[in-house]
């Protein structure tokens, strides 16, 4: 795997990270994923933005613009023979003494991972299931892509595989929250419904990206606290991520759904593919 590190190229294999790196010891970092398309990255102006706020929020500095960081990737898809691929794209606090006695972070590590993209055609299907685990409280007023995900972690190994299969969230109310990778969204009567930040989901940029084209549906918008029971009386039900989209489901546990044929999943991967067009075009 080819990646970028602190403003140079390399291998995987010859990366090097301390162990004094506060990212490591303490978890204080953060990350956004993107993929590419054609070389363009979709949303990335909204991806930095968040990134920038929490590292603003945790005094880790960003010794890069956003136009390096869009060089940086234009470096890895070109060095790839013009292949677009998965990005994720880090900031890890740097090198400290143990023990929190910094007041800010002046000297992150900045890394730029490419992998190859999954050859998962859109629409392709996937079941979904209810996690024993519970989605746990954001450590700021809304949650970070950082590297505190052990929660996230603790669901994953509840599925045999993630690829066939995502599992949902519930708050320790049960109100509904998030798929371990994914936004989670559901279509009752023509109306379209996805959990409120108050549960303590990441606030996704394709979750809000998907908001906006269902208003541009004209369809009526429902954001906020929801029990299981009203995902499983859902007519659709898709979850969402910037790496694969939207993903339609099958099933919610024992509950059979339309999946790749949901009327409303169909219009809104079509406006969202659309807006990646006009993107490549623009």
């Amino acid at each position: 795997m080819l990646c970028w590190m602190n403003g140079e190229f390399d291998q995987a294999e010859q990366l090097r990270i301390s162990p004094f790196d506060h990212g490591f010891l303490y978890g204080a970092g953060f990350f956004e994923t993107f993929r590419t398309y054609e070389g363009h990255v979709f949303l990335f102006k909204e991806h930095m933005e968040r990134l920038r706020a929490a590292l603003f929020e945790y005094r880790i500095d960003m010794p890069y613009s956003d136009e390096e960081i869009l060089d940086a990737v234009h470096g890895l898809y070109v060095r790839s023979g013009g292949q677009d691929g998965y990005f994720r794209l880090n900031v890890s606090a740097g090198v400290h003494d143990i023990g929190l006695a910094p007041s800010e972070y002046r000297s992150p590590n900045v890394i730029l991972f490419r992998k190859e993209l999954a050859a998962t055609p859109r629409g392709t299907e996937k079941k979904a299931v209810w996690l024993e685990t519970e989605r746990n409280i954001p450590e700021s007023r809304i949650r970070h892509k950082s590297h505190n995900f052990l929660n996230n972690v603790r669901g994953r190994l509840e599925l045999t595989s993630l690829k066939e299969l995502e599992g949902i969230f519930l708050t320790p109310h049960g109100h509904v929250a998030e798929g371990v990778t994914s936004n989670v969204f559901w279509v009752k009567d023509g109306e379209l419904y996805t959990p409120s930040v108050e549960t303590g989901i990441l606030p996704g940029l394709t979750r809000a990206f998907i908001l906006e084209l269902g208003t541009q549906a004209g369809m009526d918008v429902h954001i906020g606290l929801f029990r299981k029971s009203e995902v499983e009386r859902a007519d659709e039900v898709f979850v969402s991520n910037s790496i694969q989209e939207l993903v339609p489901l099958s099933a919610v546990g024992e509950h059979t759904m339309p999946g790749a044929s949901g009327v409303y999943y169909q219009k809104l991967h079509r406006l969202y593919e659309r807006a990646i067009d006009e993107m490549k075009e623009g």
